[in-house]
């Protein structure tokens, strides 16, 4: 199992690559740029958001409290006046930080159900969900916050399976396959609660279509 340096470092400058190249292509701002990267950047830890340890939990829940805090300041900068802004970006951070923190540290099982790619694509679709109508994202852009942390979060499982090779002993350890798969099995309930938050964000959701007719026009560039 990889650790939470290498996780948060690869995820990070896959994501910074991946941002730079689309500011480059002028598809998005530099601001806006910075948003997917820290986006992929998180998704490198998401499905460590059960982990056992409370190091780990504790890590994990004060960036995504940080990461909370800057949303809601930008969304409050743009709705809200200043005091309710600061308000609500500071009961944000502690909403984050202990209350949720608790919530998954009791209710969740590491690399069960949270550490699969049913849970990398919920994690994206609410991310979509999120910033499209909390924070007003245009659909490209929340389309765009989803797929870096689908991409990140697919990073985390990779170096995790990639780790439980053991290339000098040339053998797998206990913990291969545990990390990369589709869903936890058998899981009944928690696959069928992420089946159902998975169904409601498609709906919630706005059209990918403008995004996937972007990519196409980008596509040629890959060639070049």
């Amino acid at each position: 199992m990889a650790n939470f340096k290498t996780h948060i470092q690869v995820a990070s400058v896959t994501s910074g690559v991946l941002a730079g190249a689309l500011a480059w292509t002028q598809v998005v701002s530099l601001p806006e740029a910075a948003i997917l990267w820290l986006t992929g950047s998180l998704g490198g830890i998401m499905p460590d958001i059960d982990a056992d340890t409370s190091r780990s939990l504790q890590i994990i829940f004060r960036l995504f409290a940080i990461f909370a805090t800057a949303l809601m300041l930008l969304y409050g900068r743009l709705h809200l006046p200043l005091l309710n802004t600061l308000l609500m970006a500071t009961a944000s951070y502690f909403l984050v930080r202990y209350p949720l923190r608790w919530g998954f540290a009791r209710l969740t099982v590491h690399r069960a159900s949270l550490h699969s790619l049913l849970a990398n694509t919920v994690f994206a679709i609410m991310t979509v969900v999120v910033s499209h109508h909390l924070f007003h994202f245009t659909g490209i852009q929340a389309w765009l916050m989803g797929s870096f942390m689908f991409i990140g979060a697919v990073i985390h499982l990779l170096l995790d399976e990639l780790y439980s090779i053991d290339l000098e002993g040339r053998r797998l350890k206990r913990s291969f396959g545990s990390a990369f798969k589709v869903m936890a099995w058998p899981a009944i309930l928690p696959n069928t609660a992420l089946l159902a938050l998975l169904m409601l964000g498609c709906w919630l959701s706005p059209s990918p279509q403008p995004l996937l007719a972007m990519l196409q026009q980008l596509w040629p560039l890959s060639f070049i």
